[in-house]
């Protein structure tokens, strides 16, 4: 099967930097980093009692091809959850202080696997998985934020002085 051309994402976005999927030209099954994020929280909802979930902070790894999108456990690539974009026009975000939803850039998709289904919400800032078993009065929320990407700070050799070795 030949290339095919997919529409790009960032057409919905008109006048908006471009956003995380840029796809402008991704021939089937090439999948492109989009980002990294941080597991911050995890939630469990039972009724109407939030109880946090202990856990360790956990780095994903985030990548997509203009339909789906991966998310794997850092160094993991190979082993990943599957999620179907299905809107890609914006999310709401509260702002700051209340007010009205403002529409920030970022998609939504969903992946239903056995009797578990599982939505996500994914910005340039965050991205949570809400997760709904299917024979289950729970619902599990995990909520990471962005990665800020590591640089190795350049070390700069010292001067000797005339009389040092």
């Amino acid at each position: 099967m030949g290339r095919r051309r997919l529409r790009p994402i960032a057409s919905l976005l008109a006048g908006t930097t471009v956003f995380l999927f840029l796809a402008v030209v991704a021939g089937a099954g090439e999948f492109r980093h989009v980002g990294d994020f941080l597991l911050k929280s995890h939630f469990k909802l039972t009724g109407g009692k939030l109880t946090p979930i202990p856990m360790k902070p956990i780095a994903f790894r985030v990548t997509t091809d203009g339909i789906q999108v991966r998310i794997s456990a850092e160094g993991e690539e190979d082993s990943h959850t599957t999620f179907e974009i299905y809107r890609s026009d914006g999310i709401g975000r509260q702002k700051p202080g209340g007010g009205p939803l403002e529409i920030i850039p970022g998609l939504q998709a969903t992946s239903h696997t056995g009797n578990v289904l599982k939505h996500l919400r994914l910005s340039r800032e965050s991205l949570t998985i809400t997760t709904f078993p299917g024979v289950s009065d729970q619902t599990i929320v995990s909520h990471a934020v962005a990665a800020v990407p590591v640089t190795p700070k350049p070390t700069a050799a010292k001067p000797k002085l005339p009389h040092q070795p």
